[in-house]
């Protein structure tokens, strides 16, 4: 197999390609074998199962600073966004940030990557494939994100956390990182519960109260969109498939949600052929992997229900979930229904309140608001 492609002499030597000499005033061509590009797709599954780091030992066994890394790999000191030292795994390594540059991205052609990618990986299809086949899977739940929301609008709060989007940036790399760690399937399932941002003009989209923001509607636009993107890009290369549902029926983000999710929901899906990403718009949602059902809900609507379901059940909510569960089946077509919900801030799993299903409050990603931490006490993030 021969590929033509711009590419410089230090990448051809790196791929260890036969470079033949120019022909008039065309550029250098490339010839990779199979026995090579059988090492080439051997190597990449074998990053996937063990992913590849820079270590942070330096050749004398010490750890490097930041500083020391970036000049003993080469990397752009000054285009450092933040960066975080990993010491729990088993090499040492810097996860880096880096900020963000059109410039650099179009200076090397990695497009012969894309060509073999293209011609040898059989794109993953998410049709029926929990639902049949799959055996095992990876599940993570997170909630109440409220990018843009304000933690010290007041400068006097009791409790005063960061939450502007260096922080953001930094808990979806930690919570990536700790995923990462605890692998079990090739298959992942992403549930977010809503409220992901914290509100439009300062407010609710509901209109039921004014909310100090520490964003623009645009500012928190592109940074929870990128919030999204960039929890994909770090887990992509883990999992054979990735399943994102997202609540957008809720009462901080409502419509507002749904456009940030429309949108990733675009991005997403037309960059990888292996992600599959379902917006959801009705105050209850559900979805079935083999025996068992997950019944999702942010836990308030986006404009009708004032109280929303409690962090502990009561004998009308019972009422309304059984209610919803015969309604649609769910009863006759799993042996296992977890009711999960969002809103409380509170982390709550109740197995035994319900004989027919598991109620599970999930606890807030973001930190306590201002008026939270006046009215309640400091909360969990």
């Amino acid at each position: 197999m021969k590929i033509r492609k711009r590419l410089n002499e230090e990448q051809a030597k790196q791929l260890n390609l036969e470079i033949k000499p120019k022909e008039g005033n065309r550029s250098p061509r490339y010839t990779i074998t199979q026995v090579q590009l059988d090492s080439l797709v051997t190597n990449s599954k074998e990053k996937q199962e063990k992913p590849f780091v820079l270590s942070a030992w330096n050749e004398v066994g010490y750890m490097m600073d930041i500083d020391e890394y970036c000049e003993h790999y080469k990397l752009p000191r000054h285009d450092i966004r933040s960066y975080k030292l990993v010491s729990h795994t088993g090499t040492p390594f810097y996860n880096i940030l880096f900020k963000e540059s059109v410039e650099a991205i179009n200076e090397i052609d990695y497009s012969f990557i894309n060509d073999i990618v293209k011609k040898h990986i059989k794109p993953v299809s998410s049709a029926g494939v929990l639902t049949e086949k799959q055996l095992t899977f990876d599940k993570v739940v997170f909630t109440d994100v409220h990018v843009g929301m304000t933690t010290n609008g007041s400068g006097n709060a009791l409790y005063s956390k960061r939450w502007d989007y260096e922080e953001l940036s930094f808990r979806c790399y930690e919570m990536c990182d700790y995923i990462k760690n605890r692998i079990n399937s090739n298959v992942l399932v992403i549930d977010d519960l809503g409220d992901f941002l914290d509100g439009w003009n300062g407010e609710t989209t509901r209109k039921g109260h004014h909310l100090p923001q520490n964003m623009t509607n645009k500012e928190m636009f592109d940074h929870g969109l990128q919030f999204k993107i960039s929890m994909v890009d770090e887990l992509i290369n883990f999992y054979d498939e990735i399943i994102i549902n997202n609540i957008c029926n809720d009462n901080h983000a409502g419509d507002f949600g749904y456009v940030l999710n429309s949108a990733f929901k675009s991005i997403i899906e037309l960059k990888y052929n292996n992600v599959k990403v379902t917006n959801h718009n009705k105050f209850i949602n559900h979805y079935y992997i083999g025996k068992h059902c997950f019944v999702i809900s942010h836990g308030k609507d986006s404009h009708a229900l004032k109280f929303g379901f409690k962090v502990f059940l009561d004998s009308k909510q019972i009422e309304k979930i059984d209610q919803y569960l015969k309604h649609n089946d769910i009863y006759k077509k799993s042996e296992f229904i977890e009711f999960s919900k969002g809103d409380s801030h509170q982390m709550l799993f109740d197995y035994c309140t319900s004989d027919d299903f598991d109620y599970c409050n999930y606890g807030a990603f973001s930190p306590s608001s201002e008026w939270v931490q006046t009215n309640f006490k400091k909360g969990r993030s």
